[in-house]
């Protein structure tokens, strides 16, 4: 059996592009071809493909917040990340989101078909510059922590900012990750205390510096 491939990219000539490199492959068809993040979560539901070659900057809705709702409606479907970024902001979010790779868009089109093989079946596979980076992130300093800061924030702390970067109160930041409104206080107390801030903006500002989380993934007409 042929391996059922969704291609999620908003620029036309670049989906047409790596849909003929791999119709070349015999065990491969590119059953479907979404501009968006929101056409991308609904092709999922409709074709079931096996792979979905995932763009990061799209409009309507981005890579990352489509992955995250992919995975985790359709947990058989795997997500391949093809990007021409390499930015923290969004290497570590969409990994955290359970795309299963992340190559870039200087790959060759015997490397793309390669990572859909290896994703396909059940393996990771991430360019170099990727690997590079988690393995610096891992092991060396704190997931999410500057040069300046003695003890680096955690994936809940990173959750809760998140949230906070786009605008929800506390009671909303409660309900949407599980836990009471008291707790998004602390964790905001102890976010503070880390980043050496004493506001909301301040510490979304921060963290925006450092490459940990993003505004932008929308924002940018000529997508990526």
């Amino acid at each position: 059996m042929r391996i059922k491939i969704l291609l999620a990219e908003d620029h036309k000539i670049v989906r047409e592009g790596t849909r003929q490199l791999l119709e070349q492959s015999p065990d491969m068809e590119v059953v479907g071809e979404a501009s968006d993040g929101i056409e991308a979560i609904q092709f999922a539901a409709d074709l079931h493909p096996d792979i979905i070659v995932m763009d990061v900057r799209m409009p309507r809705l981005n890579g990352i917040e489509a992955t995250r709702a992919i995975t985790a409606r359709f947990p058989e479907i795997r997500v391949l990340i093809l990007s021409a970024y390499d930015d923290d902001s969004y290497v570590f979010p969409l990994l955290e989101a359970g795309a299963s790779g992340y190559l870039l868009k200087t790959s060759s089109g015997a490397e793309l078909a390669e990572a859909i093989r290896l994703v396909h079946a059940g393996q990771k596979a991430l360019a170099s510059r990727i690997t590079e980076k988690i393995v610096h992130r891992l092991g060396g300093r704190g997931f999410y922590q500057s040069a300046e800061m003695s003890e680096g924030l955690t994936e809940r702390e990173m959750e809760v900012l998140r949230a906070t970067a786009h605008g929800q109160p506390n009671k909303q930041v409660a309900t949407t990750l599980g836990i009471s409104p008291q707790t998004v206080q602390v964790h905001l107390r102890n976010i503070f205390g880390k980043l050496g801030v004493g506001s909301r903006s301040e510490a979304v500002a921060y963290a925006i510096h450092h490459g940990w989380i993003t505004l932008e993934v929308n924002d940018d007409p000529n997508g990526g």
